[in-house]
């Protein structure tokens, strides 16, 4: 009898969470916005390609829309995976994401991402109404801008160029060339985006904020 006692499963919270479910937990911040762009994916899956389109087109944060005041298109833009399959793009996050969360904390590594997706976007829209005012041949004003990727580069970089030696050098260099290669051969607003994203990334890296590591979340 008291073998098979010593030998009984545990139970209670702490014996009956699953290592998945202790990673959910402790990545809270990634978890929430995995499942929020999972279900914002799944919707627009569901949906018929005018209605895709046009959810696009209301929620992309163009020069257009914040002369109107929607400023909430900045936020709402970063709900839409654009540009690569959707699992690509909630897979990219989750890694990208669940690693910065799992080194500095949710507050850390959401200010960085929210950095990047927010800096870049004002910035490119900056200088795009710039080319308007100015009357610069190819600018548009109500340019299709959505996606995750700003915001995913940005900590990227700031992941890298706060890891080792080799990584920053390395790491941190492939990156800044793939996407300087990726603007010479599209010329894109969002390839332009991207090198600003990058740069905010390694700014946020400098920071004392960041460098003084988080203290681990306890499970």
């Amino acid at each position: 009898m008291s073998d098979r006692l010593a030998t009984r499963t545990p139970t209670g919270p702490a014996a009956s969470r699953h290592p998945a479910l202790r990673a959910a937990v402790r990545l809270r911040l990634t978890t929430a916005y995995v499942l929020l762009l999972t279900v914002t994916a799944s919707w627009l899956a569901s949906q018929g390609h005018a209605e895709r389109a046009r959810f696009v087109r209301h929620n992309s944060s163009n020069v257009h829309h914040l002369e109107l005041g929607q400023w909430w298109t900045v936020f709402t833009s970063g709900l839409v995976v654009d540009g690569v399959p959707s699992w690509a793009g909630i897979a990219a996050v989750a890694v990208v994401l669940g690693l910065a969360e799992w080194r500095w904390g949710p507050a850390r590594a959401g200010a960085v991402f929210v950095f990047g997706h927010l800096g870049a976007t004002l910035l490119t829209e900056g200088a795009m109404w710039v080319m308007l005012t100015a009357r610069i041949p190819g600018a548009l004003s109500r340019a299709r801008d959505v996606g995750i990727s700003y915001g995913l580069v940005a900590t990227g970089a700031c992941l890298l160029a706060l890891g080792p030696r080799p990584l920053r050098r390395f790491g941190l260099s492939a990156l800044a060339v793939a996407l300087a290669a990726a603007w010479a051969l599209d010329q894109q607003l969002a390839d332009a985006g991207h090198l600003v994203a990058l740069g905010l990334g390694t700014l946020a890296s400098r920071t004392a904020w960041l460098r003084t590591r988080a203290p681990a979340p306890t499970p």
